[in-house]
């Protein structure tokens, strides 16, 4: 199943509409999919890769209201902590969820010296465009 998600990922990259806005930190956000889900009305999946350089993260922040979020790595290793839980070290094909309503304290390459990328696919209501909202 990770293996369908990630090449239907993969293929949408090359029909992607580009790069979103990048988080302040410069971290590289791109959408690579983008599509109704025509058994659920009024939902959609969507995908961004995040690319951190060495010792990149991004701003604590929360999702959209409406999303679920599947996140696995694909390079590197990803510093992460959910809603006050413990900070997890995340490695390549190891993978967590986000629920609606979660706050994301800590988004994080672990490596100071290598480049760090994380597929996060979300299941989100139709009409939510903006996925992100960083704290100020």
């Amino acid at each position: 199943m990770i293996r369908t998600i990630l090449c239907t990922a993969a293929l949408a990259g090359f029909f992607a509409t580009g790069a979103l806005a990048d988080d302040p930190s410069g971290a590289k956000v791109t959408m690579v999919y983008d599509h109704e889900i025509p058994t659920v009305p009024g939902k959609s999946m969507r995908a961004v890769l995040v690319e951190y350089g060495p010792g990149g993260n991004s701003p604590p922040h929360v999702h959209a209201k409406s999303a679920f979020i599947f996140a696995t790595v694909l390079e590197g290793a990803i510093r992460s902590q959910v809603n006050n839980g413990p900070e997890t070290i995340y490695r390549v094909g190891d993978s967590w969820s986000e629920f609606p309503g979660d706050h994301h304290g800590v988004s994080a390459n672990a490596s100071t010296t290598e480049p760090a990328r994380l597929l996060a696919v979300f299941v989100v209501d139709t009409n939510d465009t903006n996925l992100t909202t960083f704290e100020k």
